[in-house]
C-alpha cells in the first residue's frame, strides 16, 4: 500500500499582506517614547520642587509660641495647659518642705513668658512633698542611731525634724542611750520644723565599783584590764626612779581593793619603757565632751607598714581620754567615738 504525501506550497514572505502598516507603527512608537520621556521629566521636576519646598519650610521652623505659667499648678492641669500650646513636659521630682506642695509644679524651665518653638520640651519640677510627713516612733531606739537616721533622712533636704540638745537623761532599767519618751508623740503631722524633746536612759543606777589592780602591769596588760573593767583611767608616764622597773604601773589612786563611784577615775602612773631602736613610748591624750553615759571608743594604730591594729576598745564617759603606747616611730594613732574618727596623731620622738 502506497501513500502519496505532498507538502502544501507555502506562500512567499513578499506575498503576505498584513492588515496594518509597519511604518505607521514605528511612527506611533516614536511619538509614545516622546510622551513618556516628557512625563518622566515633568515628574522629576515636580519632585525637585516638592523636596525644595519641604526643605525650606523645615529651615523656617515650627510655629513659635509663648511658654505659659504653670508654677503652683497640679501636674494634670499643667499638662493640659502645655498641650494647648503644643509644648511637651520633661518631669523631675524633688522633696520640698511644705506638705501642701505635694503633686504641684515648684519650678519650670524655660520661665513663663519665654518665646519658644511649638513641640519643644519644658522642664517641670514636681514636688514629692516633705521627706517625712509624720513624726516616727523613736521610743525604745538608741539615741545615736536615731541621730544618724535623721541626718540620712534629710541629707538632700532642709531638716524638718531635729533633736533638742541636750536631751533629758535619767536613770532607768533600760540600756544607756535608749529613748524612753518623746514629744511630740508618734504620728504627729509635720507642718514645719520640729525639735524633738527626748528622755534618754542613763542606764540602771550602779552602786560603787571595785577598783581594779593595775600595779606592776606593763602597757599591753594595763590596756587589757581597762577593756575588761571599762573603768576610766587617767594614765601618766615618767622615768623610772631608783630601782623601779621600766615600762610598768608603779602607782595608782585610789588603791586596788577599794570602791569608788562609777563616774570616778583611776589615776595610774607608768615608768617609761626602756628605749628600743625605732620605737617611741608616750601617752595618747584627747579632751572629749563629757557624755551623759559611756560611749564606745576605739583606739587603733596605723603602723608604717600599713597594718591597722586595735589597741583599746572601751566604753568611756568622755572628758580626758588617755592611753599609754610603745610603738614604732611614724605610726599613727586613731581615736574613734561610735565608729566616727575624732582624732589622728602621728607618733614621733620628743
Amino acid at each position: 500500500m502506497k501513500f502519496n504525501l505532498k507538502m502544501p506550497k507555502l506562500p512567499r514572505l513578499s506575498d503576505i499582506r498584513l492588515p496594518f502598516d509597519l511604518t505607521k507603527i514605528e511612527e506611533l512608537d516614536r511619538e509614545h517614547y516622546k510622551l513618556v520621556a516628557w512625563g518622566l521629566g515633568a515628574i522629576i521636576v515636580l519632585m525637585v520642587i516638592a523636596g525644595s519646598t519641604a526643605f525650606f519650610l523645615s529651615l523656617r521652623g515650627q510655629e513659635q509660641t509663648m511658654v505659659p505659667d504653670v508654677k503652683g499648678m497640679d501636674l494634670p492641669a499643667a499638662l493640659v495647659k502645655l498641650q494647648d500650646k503644643e509644648l511637651y513636659p520633661r518631669i523631675s521630682l524633688r522633696f520640698t518642705d511644705d506638705a501642701t506642695d505635694k503633686g504641684r509644679i515648684v519650678e519650670q524651665r524655660p520661665l513663663p513668658g519665654a518665646i519658644t518653638k511649638a513641640g519643644q520640651r519644658i522642664q517641670l519640677t514636681v514636688s514629692r512633698g516633705p521627706v517625712a510627713d509624720k513624726i516616727e516612733n523613736y521610743v525604745g531606739q538608741d539615741l545615736n542611731e536615731v541621730q544618724i537616721h535623721l541626718r540620712a533622712l534629710f541629707a538632700s533636704a532642709r531638716p524638718l525634724v531635729s533633736i533638742k540638745d541636750p536631751p533629758v537623761y535619767i536613770f532607768d532599767k533600760s540600756l544607756a542611750g535608749t529613748i524612753i519618751a518623746q514629744k511630740p508623740l508618734p504620728n504627729t503631722p509635720i507642718d514645719g520644723p520640729i525639735a524633738l524633746d527626748l528622755v534618754v536612759s542613763r542606764g540602771p543606777e550602779k552602786a560603787q565599783i571595785a577598783v581594779p589592780d593595775f600595779m606592776g602591769l606593763d602597757i599591753p596588760s594595763a590596756l587589757a584590764l581597762v577593756e575588761r573593767t571599762n573603768v576610766a583611767v587617767t594614765f601618766t608616764m615618767r622615768k623610772p626612779d631608783g630601782r623601779e622597773k621600766a615600762g610598768v604601773v608603779v602607782s595608782e589612786t585610789p588603791q586596788s581593793g577599794g570602791f569608788m563611784p562609777p563616774s570616778n577615775r583611776v589615776l595610774a602612773t607608768l615608768t617609761r619603757p626602756e628605749a628600743a631602736k625605732g620605737n617611741v613610748a608616750g601617752i595618747f591624750e584627747r579632751d572629749l565632751p563629757e557624755y551623759p553615759y559611756p560611749l564606745k571608743m576605739t583606739l587603733e594604730v596605723l603602723q608604717p607598714t600599713g597594718e591597722r591594729i586595735p589597741l583599746l576598745r572601751v566604753n568611756h564617759p568622755g572628758g580626758k581620754f588617755t592611753a599609754p603606747y610603745n610603738l614604732p616611730e611614724k605610726s599613727i594613732l586613731i581615736l574613734s567615738v561610735l565608729d566616727r574618727e575624732v582624732a589622728r596623731v602621728e607618733v614621733a620622738s620628743p
